[in-house]
């Protein structure tokens, strides 16, 4: 159903991204799936570099923060399977931001609208949107998912 769901949307997953340290993509808990934080890759490079509000524009932000949600769903997938998602139980957004943008909120609506749109009521997060200096690459996003599972 999730896999129909994402194909109705024209989406597909994108092969897991490689680790760019030393940890693993996601980890199961219990009943719970915890993804690292997933950067932007596509095809093995950034959709974009930069801090948002200065070299990217927050619309292209929240394109990539979409882009970190189908990654981290790709990392669940590789573990357990998208069909073993009951429910989506939180997001963190980290955006690197420009002096003087507070649009976090704005930017991270990527990928919590996407995980909306994949999986309904059951897509309904609680969710932080934070800006930061920094991030892993010179990445402008980074998200990570905690998701409930089929025990």
């Amino acid at each position: 159903m999730v896999r129909e769901r994402l194909a109705e949307l024209g989406l597909e997953l994108p092969p897991v991204v490689p680790p760019v340290a030393s940890y693993v993509p996601a980890v199961r808990s219990g009943d719970h799936v915890f993804t690292s934080g997933q950067l932007p890759m596509v095809d093995g490079a950034l959709h974009a570099t930069g801090k948002v509000g200065a070299e990217v524009d927050p619309e292209v932000a929240t394109e990539a923060a979409r882009l970190c949600a189908l990654n981290a769903l790709a990392a669940i997938d590789a573990l357990v399977g998208l069909e073993s998602i009951t429910r989506v139980v939180k997001v963190v957004g980290f955006v690197a931001s420009a002096p003087g943008f507070t649009g976090q909120p704005g930017v991270i609506n990527g990928a919590s609208h996407l995980l909306g749109d994949v999986f309904g009521d059951a897509g309904v997060h609680a969710r932080s949107a934070v800006g930061v200096a920094e991030l892993p690459l010179g990445a402008p996003v980074e998200v990570e998912l905690i998701v409930e599972v089929r025990t």
